[in-house]
């Protein structure tokens, strides 16, 4: 399993980077094809799909008979990166992170926002809020591409209002215990982002290139 900081033409090719090396790892959606290979030769054993299962779009479809034929285990989460995820949406995501096998890769359709904000919650679950430096750092616009339009801009602040209004405790607690996508939306209005999220996320916007 490749885990060096070596880059190849794939990873750049899939917006492809290890989080945490031989542990958790990102990219987006396998669009070119190849999905098979790629994840053989870095040693992926699951894929937590953050678009959401989606039994009737050919994505999906295709997705999860390639990580059956291989063996690995494929986990849907869902995250909208214009709307506040509901409670159910991020313990939803919690779980995955808790029972995804080793090294498992967070993916969403183009790797940028809705990997950065899984990846950056990842680091925090993992290693507690001392992980805030290096997961505010998966919001990097390069390598990740990270160039968020405005109704994507709660994802960068999101961590921050988490370690607020948690205070002290573990995120998954918090989560399960308090968050509620109203909270945030009021944190976000206060602190002059109202124009950073689109609503609170009810349904998703149903497209091939969304979900």
């Amino acid at each position: 399993m490749r885990t060096g900081p070596s880059r190849t033409i794939g990873d750049i090719l899939y917006n492809f980077h290890w989080v945490i090396p031989g542990d958790a790892s990102r990219a987006m959606q396998a669009w070119a094809g190849g999905l098979g290979g790629f994840l053989k030769r870095r040693g992926i054993r699951a894929i937590v799909n953050l678009r959401g299962r989606n039994d009737d779009l050919g994505w999906w479809q295709k997705e999860t008979a390639i990580a059956k034929s291989a063996g690995i285990a494929h986990l849907d989460a869902m995250l909208d990166s214009r709307k506040l995820p509901t409670r159910e949406m991020l313990v939803r995501l919690i779980a995955c992170f808790d029972t995804a096998p080793r090294p498992f890769l967070l993916k969403c359709s183009g790797g940028q926002d809705r990997a950065s904000f899984a990846a950056a919650l990842y680091l925090i679950h993992r290693d507690g809020w001392d992980a805030m430096p290096v997961a505010m750092a998966q919001f990097a616009r390069f390598p990740y591409l990270h160039f968020p339009k405005t109704h994507q801009r709660w994802l960068k602040v999101f961590p921050e209002f988490a370690r607020e209004d948690a205070n002290g405790a573990p995120l998954a607690d918090w989560i399960r215990d308090s968050y509620t996508p109203e909270k945030l939306k009021a944190w976000l209005d206060s602190h002059h982002l109202a124009n950073g999220y689109a609503a609170i996320f009810t349904t998703p916007t149903r497209s091939p290139r969304q979900w």
